[in-house]
């Protein structure tokens, strides 16, 4: 006989407030935002940026892992040289993943 009792006190209390119930949703979306999406916008921006700055000149490193020195940009498309044997390549603009100061390679991607 106490089951049906305990039915009966589960339905009469009152139902939560649903503001409360959505408000662990909101929150995760935030943190998923500040995490994940924030990062990739700056990121992207800083690759623009980086693209947009080169010149003839700047020693760069392609996504493909190839370190060369540009020698002219016409539009997307850059032409590089690589050592040893001062071979020229052609490749889009995109396809440059950082550039090269010293000995190091500086990633922007």
């Amino acid at each position: 006989m106490h089951l049906p009792a305990f039915f009966l006190l589960q339905q009469s209390a009152p139902a939560s407030n649903p503001a409360l119930q959505v408000l662990p949703l909101i929150l995760i979306v935030a943190i998923f935002y500040f995490l994940v999406f924030m990062p990739m916008q700056r990121q992207k921006k800083q690759q623009a940026q980086m693209l947009a700055s080169l010149e003839a000149g700047s020693e760069i490193v392609t996504s493909g892992g190839i370190v060369g020195t540009i020698v002219s940009i016409s539009g997307d498309m850059v032409v590089i040289r690589v050592k040893p044997d001062n071979v020229k390549l052609q490749i889009t603009r995109s396809a440059v993943s950082g550039t090269v100061s010293g000995d190091k390679a500086v990633e922007k991607k």
